[in-house]
């Protein structure tokens, strides 16, 4: 299967970084500090910014001020953050302006949690901290492709959450999910459904990028 592209925006956790273990601990902790249900937490978490979890599962709460204390349990917490098999081979073969990072997280914690698994940290990367909605919100995609001066329609979005997908096709673009997180009945709504990298190729062609899978 190919897809022809000019850009590729990646979602971080569950794509290029498993953090997935670090997520769980930090949010079931917080449950428990809030006597909430930790399943249920978890459930709303993936995939989308930290306020909005909060907004969702614990109205009652200062959003604001729990935003900061999750973040800084998260950022604390690098036990078992490493790199997705293969996602540093495929980013070495981007160039700068042909790729983006668009994450749910903070720009401190995307950055903290790239540098624990060894990748770059892109300039161009689009964090909870540039947008005003979340995914599934359309915006942190569209303006993931606008900080690479990219049409939506030419770019191709990485995701592995249910609504990074839905953010990813309503600003337009097609998606390759990953069940690294979600199961891939969960992410039909995708272009494609792999297991993982692996074997993905990327080769810079004089029209834009060829993706292989």
């Amino acid at each position: 299967m190919t897809f022809i592209c000019k850009a590729i925006l990646f979602d971080l956790d569950g794509v290029l970084v498993d953090s997935t273990q670090a997520v769980e601990r930090v949010w079931r902790k917080w449950a428990a500090q809030h006597k909430l249900d930790p399943q249920l937490v978890l459930e709303h978490a993936h995939g989308r910014r930290t306020i909005e979890t909060i907004r969702i599962v614990a109205p009652q709460l200062d959003a604001d001020a729990e935003t900061g204390n999750v973040e800084e349990m998260e950022i604390a917490d690098k036990e078992g953050i490493i790199a997705i098999p293969d996602a540093a081979d495929l980013l070495r073969s981007l160039p700068s302006d042909r790729f983006n990072i668009v994450t749910s997280a903070t720009r401190a914690l995307a950055s903290a949690r790239l540098r624990y698994a060894g990748l770059p940290v892109p300039e161009r990367l689009i964090s909870a901290d540039d947008v005003t909605e979340g995914k599934p919100s359309p915006e942190p995609y569209l303006k993931g492709a606008a900080a690479l001066r990219i049409a939506p329609a030419d770019c191709v979005v990485f995701e592995d959450t249910p609504a990074g997908v839905e953010s990813a096709r309503a600003s337009g673009m097609r998606v390759i999910a990953l069940t690294s997180t979600y199961s891939a009945d969960e992410l039909k709504a995708a272009d494609a459904v792999l297991d993982s990298l692996v074997h993905i190729q990327a080769e810079l062609q004089k029209d834009g990028l060829l993706l292989e899978l």
